[in-house]
């Protein structure tokens, strides 16, 4: 069996020097009949390794319910790696961040479990139990066993976070009990407090940064006097957030400071090589003083586009490659245009309207305390008196839809820092509010979502609150097949409506649903479940992946939740994700 082992400067593979050359695909983020595409244009492109986090949400969304098959099998990735000649960097977190919502973390940890990213006991008994279930996976995949499996992180870019010890020093003996003989690595960004709190002195430090390369390696190399030095995630791109812009980066500037990175020896993990797209409710949300939910795309500007084509960047960074390791002659086929085609939207009804089944309460309740893990809650309560006045809600997360007696009124918004809005008198008032995105980053991981503390009237509180929790997937796929109520909602689009179209295609082929002409919901396509979509920005397309049309009559649902420009639904040859800064 080959070896894989750290020596005094470098990687050794049965002891001669290695250098990693990797690139990053989440494999959660990307349709599994397209896994073996991405990791092939990875070979391409000269990578000799491919590095995924693994998404503790995706495979326990809810307690006990561990799911390793279909999109969740980290087993096939994995396996399909190694067919392609590449060896694997697994990084398990618990914590991953990644953009991904709630940091990889299940909402039913963060909101029953105190002590996160600790050694507090209840924690680290469910970190534990997960992790032996992720090196169940992962440890008869080593190198050393055949596999290709060569590096495993502890937790992940902890020194941002905290500098509990014996938090890591647990990670690391779960780790090695659960039969991991790889080296065992840690990434922080290149600042000594975070390289001295994100480590322990036997784990192998490794950087995270996107520019500045020579710069950091000599701030890393303090920190890690021998071994190899690693930049784990060289940062080729970024992530959008809603009402920002598609961000890139230049591609000679990130081309030289591979080769910078390649030139000084050291191994580097390409983040992303190939971004992918945040399906269905999975997009992070980041809070640093304003809560910024991110886009559906996470096309990152990567090496690969969201749809797996090849960009100049996946060319720039290829001859760099080629400067320092042997790359394939074999090329990969360029884009072609997508299908193009325009259907007429036909209304399907009104489908927020929900009748509610729960008992009444003081105060509202949140999406955890229902255990609610879709996008939305309409909260309805009887109104004192008839007059109106100024509604106040102590917090909003994060989106509300204000109405009384039906008629809506307007929205209060956590992005806007808006908690209060005058109403008109009326007999009940209804606030549907949207989870946009669980905070993947720093202290607001875990937060409840909903309407949070008291709400008021004029001064006065409101009592006797009415929650009822919509799982949009189980409505959309009840689109057509169930009665929807309120025919005037069906015939004048305006509010919450949802609209069907069916299409007609040759063959399965990737597609880009425009939605520039719609305000904001979610989109399916035969059940699958596309993302969100929102005018806000910057944003107008949604991927549709291959594997999720067919070939002949094809179903698309929209669940709009204000009202439609034009009804329509146009596929278009080419993504469209949003002005970029100058």
């Amino acid at each position: 069996m080959t070896s894989f082992s750290l020596g005094d400067t470098d990687f050794l593979r049965d002891g001669r020097p290695h250098q990693v050359i990797s690139g990053a695909i989440h494999y959660f983020r990307v349709h599994p009949d397209q896994w073996q595409d991405r990791i092939r244009k990875a070979r391409l492109m000269g990578l000799n390794t491919i590095e995924t986090y693994v998404a503790w949400n995706a495979h326990e969304p809810r307690r006990g319910e561990w799911d390793a098959s279909g999109w969740n099998d980290l087993g096939r990735f994995l396996d399909l790696i190694h067919a392609e000649g590449l060896d694997a960097i697994v990084r398990p977190g618990p914590y991953i961040c990644a953009e991904w919502h709630n940091g990889g973390l299940p909402v039913w940890l963060t909101g029953g479990t105190g002590g996160l990213r600790s050694s507090a006991p209840e924690y680290l008994v469910e970190v534990s139990a997960y992790l032996r279930r992720v090196y169940d996976i992962v440890a008869p995949r080593q190198i050393d066993r055949g596999g290709p499996v060569v590096l495993v992180q502890i937790e992940n870019e902890y020194g941002a976070y905290g500098s509990d010890a014996a938090y890591l020093e647990t990670l690391v003996t779960v780790t090695r009990e659960a039969g991991i003989t790889v080296p065992l690595t840690t990434v922080d960004q290149p600042v000594d407090r975070m390289l001295t709190n994100g480590s322990l002195p036997g784990l192998h430090k490794t950087g995270s940064f996107g520019s500045r390369s020579t710069e950091r390696l000599a701030t890393l190399r303090r920190h890690q006097p021998t071994g190899p030095l690693m930049c784990s995630e060289f940062w080729d791109g970024w992530f959008d957030w809603w009402g920002g812009v598609h961000h890139t980066t230049d591609v000679a500037t990130a081309a030289a400071d591979l080769d910078a990175l390649l030139a000084a020896g050291a191994s580097v993990n390409i983040y992303m090589f190939h971004g992918g797209t945040n399906f269905a409710l999975t997009n992070g949300a980041n809070d640093k003083g304003r809560y910024l939910p991110l886009v559906t795309s996470y096309d990152y500007d990567a090496p690969l586009d969201e749809a797996g084509n090849p960009t100049e960047k996946f060319f720039a960074f290829r001859d760099v490659i080629a400067r320092h390791a042997p790359v394939p002659d074999e090329l990969p086929a360029s884009a072609t245009p997508a299908p193009a085609l325009e259907v007429p939207l036909v209304a399907g009804g009104a489908w927020t309207t929900t009748a509610g089944s729960a008992e009444p309460t003081a105060d509202p309740e949140t999406f955890d305390a229902l255990g609610h893990q879709s996008a939305l809650m309409r909260y309805d309560v009887d109104l004192p008196h008839r007059n109106g006045g100024v509604l106040l809600v102590d917090e909003l997360r994060d989106l509300g839809w204000v109405s009384v007696d039906g008629r809506a009124v307007g929205t209060i918004s956590r992005t806007r820092h808006d908690r209060a809005i005058r109403i008109p008198g009326g007999r009940t008032l209804s606030i549907l509010v949207e989870d946009q995105g669980r905070v993947n980053y720093d202290h607001r991981l875990g937060e409840e979502k909903g309407l949070i503390g008291a709400v008021t009237l004029d001064g006065a509180p409101l009592s006797g609150w009415r929650c009822t929790p919509l799982d949009v997937a189980a409505i959309a796929a009840g689109i057509g097949t169930d009665a929807v109520a309120d025919a005037e909602a069906t015939t004048s689009g305006d509010g919450p409506t949802a609209w069907t179209a069916e299409f007609e295609l040759d063959a399965r082929a990737d597609l880009f649903l425009d939605t520039a002409s719609w305000s904001k919901g979610y989109a399916f396509v035969n059940g699958f479940f596309l993302g969100r979509y929102w005018r806000n920005g910057p944003q107008r397309t949604l991927y549709v992946p291959a594997p999720a049309t067919v070939a002949g009559t094809n179903r698309l649902v929209v669940l709009e939740l204000e009202q439609l420009i034009e009804r329509r639904a146009a596929f278009v040859p080419s993504p469209s994700l949003g002005a970029t800064e100058e």
